[in-house]
């Protein structure tokens, strides 16, 4: 595709791996500048930066941890003092890793800490984003976008916590979509299925979980963090300014038959 997002700039939360940096290089191929924010593994993020100036494009990385206020305020005024704007920003990062083990857990069994970091980083990381973010686009028409996950409908196993989560971030990006609307600013959500990433391989039984899925997928494969990617990048169009406020799902008609009696 020609470069249809040269001269904008986006800035994707955990895009050191997985479904973030699908994100970052599609929209670099695009001819999108691209910040990502790490929260660790610098070596990781340099390497996306890497790989997106071997693309022609402008790569920038910022270390901070987005379920802590303070962190989110520094990064953004990184970016107001390097850039001075913003076009996209996809809210990507969640909470994983031992920081969770509390969170990731049967319904019974999950403990405050865990449940709190899942919490902080998924919701009110993303209201403190947003909240830096929209002055940013100022008269620039700006996008933005959450990944969230099917398992905000559908049952999977140690999601509770992930999921009232996520079904959170779904309203408030639709509270957020009314409010900006009038500043011409596109606020949306990209809500996937199971993914072959990191942080579904945390799940215990995660090659069970791969073969059946993708057995019942209608698409007859698991997804990819390039099908999320695809679905972000065409939100990120002035083709797509009409949608608003909106879940798409991208999970390869997986919802569709779950269920059902052939599933």
């Amino acid at each position: 595709m020609d470069k249809v997002l040269e001269g904008k700039l986006a800035f994707i939360t955990g895009g050191s791996r997985g479904i973030g940096k699908a994100v970052a290089l599609k929209l670099a191929d695009w001819g999108a500048d691209v910040i990502i924010n790490y929260y660790k593994n610098k070596e990781k993020a340099d390497q996306v930066i890497k790989e997106i100036e071997a693309k022609g494009r402008k790569g920038y990385a910022i270390q901070g941890d987005f379920g802590k206020k303070e962190d989110i305020d520094r990064v953004f005024e990184e970016i107001k003092d390097k850039f001075g704007y913003l076009d996209i920003f996809v809210s990507n990062a969640v909470a994983s890793g031992r920081e969770v083990v509390g969170g990731f857990a049967p319904f019974l069994k999950l403990r405050e800490k865990g449940t709190d970091r899942i919490f902080n980083i998924t919701v009110k990381g993303f209201i403190w984003s947003a909240q830096k973010a929209v002055p940013l686009m100022k008269d620039r028409k700006g996008k933005i976008i959450a990944i969230s996950s099917t398992g905000t409908k559908d049952y999977m196993p140690y999601y509770a916590i992930h999921a009232a989560a996520k079904s959170a971030l779904e309203a408030l990006v639709r509270y957020l979509a009314v409010e900006v609307g009038p500043m011409g600013i596109n606020v949306n959500t990209v809500s996937g299925g199971p993914v072959d990433t990191e942080a579904l391989q945390l799940f215990p039984d995660y090659e069970l979980i791969k073969e059946r899925v993708s057995k019942m997928t209608p698409l007859g494969r698991f997804g990819t963090a390039e099908d999320l990617a695809n679905v972000v990048a065409l939100l990120c169009l002035p083709e797509a300014e009409w949608i608003q406020g909106q879940t798409i799902v991208v999970d390869g008609g997986l919802s569709l038959i779950r269920g059902t009696k052939e599933s």
